[in-house]
């Protein structure tokens, strides 16, 4: 097995002068169509910008494009005054002010949404691995389930909501927990299972097709991959790169348990929605429960443990240099836990997203 990747992140377009967000008109999209093809897209609000990689062989073949897109990308909005920003909210601009782009898509969202869809101005990071048999793939989403909070505490990077700072090292998720169908899924049996779910919803006309599922990790409707969806988009590339790897990882230990007739445990939703508070209150500073041993254990503690557990696949993935740099983010602190050093040595949410901007194309 390969495991490959795909990679997806989405921008905030900022005027560099009132650091607020700004629309882009689909300028960026446009200009990027010539250098990129379709690698850059339109989001619902004007001011975000969202780009894809090609199907990457290897996390060496991510992070060479995950830098171009960054660079490329980057570069479009200077040309047109702006500049890029890679946090999973803006520290204050309001949602009210942002502009909508015109689409048939988003005209039907915000119709059912109404200001759930509006203010959902928020900015991720989703990471496909591929997995080709779907009943695989559905076993391994089962039991990743459990990781996802150990995963979002390393992305925490949203502290700040409407020039406020909310308490919460990522608020991204609070914002986005007002749409339907999101969060951490329920265990499915089956992947039959998973499909009778799946057509009641189309039949009853919740939703007209899957892509309206917008949980934490789904097997993906159209592609052949696992999709982990419940990062805050990282402020550096090196951040990006880590947690794909991790993810990748992941998958590649559960696959290799699965195949020897080995399974890892597979929690509640109830459970596992516990330690996503958690990691959402207090990212990396806090604690999260260790189900087996039914006690709190320093977040820190169950991540090292995490790297411990997916040890035994780095080489075969070639993965382990951009692994240990999960380290440098313990150390550190996540983007979150910079925002707010910055914030609280400036008192200038005006720094932050200097900071930010400067953060996102570092090491370009």
């Amino acid at each position: 097995m390969q495991f490959t990747l795909g990679i997806e992140e989405e921008y905030q377009v900022i005027d560099p002068a009132t650091r607020e967000l700004a629309s882009h008109d689909q300028k960026i999209v446009e200009m990027a169509a010539e250098v990129m093809n379709d690698q850059a897209k339109a989001e619902m609000h004007q001011a975000v910008v969202e780009v894809g990689t090609n199907i990457c062989r290897d996390i060496h073949d991510a992070r060479e494009q995950v830098t171009f897109l960054r660079k490329n990308i980057s570069e479009i909005a200077g040309s047109l005054g702006l500049r890029i920003g890679a946090a999973g909210t803006h520290p204050f601009s309001a949602w009210q002010k942002q502009l909508i782009t015109v689409h048939p898509r988003y005209d039907e969202i915000v119709l059912e949404l109404q200001d759930a869809a509006r203010s959902n101005l928020i900015f991720g990071l989703h990471v496909h691995v591929g997995i080709e048999d779907r009943n695989m793939a559905l076993h391994l989403a089962n039991s990743i389930r459990y990781f996802l909070p150990h995963l979002y505490a390393l992305s925490t990077n949203s502290p700040f909501w409407e020039g406020r700072n909310t308490g919460f090292k990522s608020f991204r998720t609070k914002v986005f927990d007002k749409f339907p169908r999101t969060g951490i899924p329920d265990f499915f049996d089956s992947v039959a299972e998973y499909d009778n779910y799946i057509n009641l919803l189309v039949k009853t006309r919740c939703i007209d097709n899957a892509k309206k599922i917008w949980w934490d990790i789904r097997v993906h409707p159209f592609f052949p991959t696992i999709e982990i969806r419940i990062c805050d988009i990282p402020m550096t590339i090196d951040e990006t790169i880590a947690l794909s790897a991790l993810i990748q990882a992941l998958v590649a230990k559960l696959y290799k348990l699965r195949t020897s007739n080995l399974n890892f445990m597979v929690y509640r939703r109830a459970l596992i929605n516990e330690n996503k508070w958690r990691a959402s209150r207090y990212g990396l500073d806090g604690k999260m429960i260790d189900f087996g041993k039914e006690e709190e254990v320093d977040t820190r503690v169950l991540i090292r443990e995490l790297l411990d557990f997916v040890d035994d696949v780095l080489d075969d993935l070639g993965s382990r240099e951009e692994i240990n740099k999960v380290e440098s983010i313990l150390q550190k602190g996540s983007g979150a836990d910079r925002q707010l050093a910055v914030f609280e040595e400036t008192n200038s949410l005006e720094a932050v997203v200097d900071f930010i901007m400067d953060q996102t194309v570092a090491g370009i």
